[in-house]
């Protein structure tokens, strides 16, 4: 048996017939406990034109505590902001993640807007999920020469607890994944499989903030130190990685299923060469900067009709991560994923008691 490897449960969620906000897609939600235990998907619904909302969804479950459903209750964010619409009609809420964040007493969602200068994250917050407050952009202090202001930026997810930043000091840790030229899986395709990586540039990243005060509770700032977290290493990722669900507590440390983008042996259907798989890591809890496994394989790969064709074929994209407390299984995790580009489905791992020695 493969560690970390996914039990799949099944389609949760897909676009509804005649619904003009799901008319391209629902897809890549973020999953969070509300105050009332229940579970809450915020799907990525898409428009015609590629238009996209945020919107709020209840799952059911049956009798065994498995997800079976959802029960749709609205939009949670539409595209309002000046940073979410662009000048043609365009623009958009894509691809949320939620954390409780304790040290804000908050629900906190990172989300891709499609701004006027491309794809950046934006950050908003919540006392109950139904209501939500924009902060606007993240803003990042360069690194080395670095400027992450003014590239393209996706992906991103905060810890729910404080992290330590390399200097030990408690802040809040944002997982992301600069896209910065030449690093997008449509460009890095045709390279040579031998060509070296740009260990700068071809990386999932973590920053940190130290929250300020202001008000009744502490505020964010701007990301002020950056740690490089990891490149590509095994086949199936050589073309791109990125964050996926947010980072979760298990008995090892910090887990975090996130993406990886590699070639396929014979192209799609529709003539597509490229396939997005799952990965697991365990980042420790204490330095979350550093790996303690890393799965030399993916956990899942996208196999099933519904994965392998759709709005974009060969895709499974993991967004939403639920610790199943409630069962009183601690170790057990159902993840939430886009299928396609077109759909939502959802998977279980089962968190070995002994984590296996980490990959080369």
């Amino acid at each position: 048996m493969i560690p970390f490897e996914m039990k799949r449960l099944g389609m949760i969620m897909q676009p509804l017939k005649g619904e003009a906000n799901e008319a391209e897609g629902v897809l890549n939600p973020a999953a969070i406990r509300g105050k009332d235990g229940e579970l809450y998907l915020f799907p990525r619904l898409v428009a015609k034109g590629n238009y996209s909302r945020i919107g709020i969804a209840r799952v059911l479950f049956d009798a065994q505590g498995d997800p079976r459903d959802v029960e749709r209750m609205g939009v949670a964010l539409e595209p309002e902001a000046d940073y979410e619409l662009r000048a043609d009609g365009g623009g958009g809420c894509e691809d949320p993640r939620i954390s409780y964040v304790e040290a804000l007493d908050q629900y906190v969602m990172t989300y891709t807007a499609l701004s006027p200068r491309g794809p950046r994250i934006a950050i908003a917050v919540s006392d109950d999920l139904f209501h939500w407050k924009r902060l606007g952009l993240a803003t990042f202090r360069p690194y080395h020469g670095i400027d992450f202001e003014g590239i393209d930026d996706k992906d991103a997810s905060l810890f729910s607890a404080l992290v330590p930043d390399p200097m030990g000091r408690p802040t809040l840790g944002l997982i992301h994944r600069p896209l910065f030229p030449g690093t997008r899986p449509e460009e890095t395709i045709h390279q040579p499989a031998s060509k070296p990586l740009d260990t700068d540039r071809e990386c999932i990243w973590i920053s940190y903030c130290r929250l300020g005060n202001g008000g009744d509770k502490p505020q964010l700032g701007e990301f002020v130190e950056h740690h490089k977290l990891t490149c590509p290493e095994a086949i199936w990722e050589r073309l791109k990685i990125g964050g996926g669900a947010p980072p979760i507590l298990c008995h090892h440390g910090w887990l975090m299923i996130y993406h990886g983008v590699g070639d396929m042996a014979c192209p799609s259907p529709s003539g597509r060469k490229m396939r997005y798989s799952a990965g697991a890591m365990i980042l420790s809890q204490g330095h979350p900067n550093r790996i303690l496994y890393r799965s030399p394989e993916p956990i899942l790969v996208p196999d099933s009709p519904l994965e392998l064709e759709g709005a974009v074929d060969a895709v499974v994209f993991p967004t939403g991560i639920d610790r199943r407390d409630d069962l009183g299984q601690p170790d057990r995790f159902d993840v939430y994923y886009g299928m396609a580009d077109d759909r939502i489905g959802v998977a279980r791992l089962d968190v070995p008691e002994v984590l296996p020695p980490s990959s080369p």
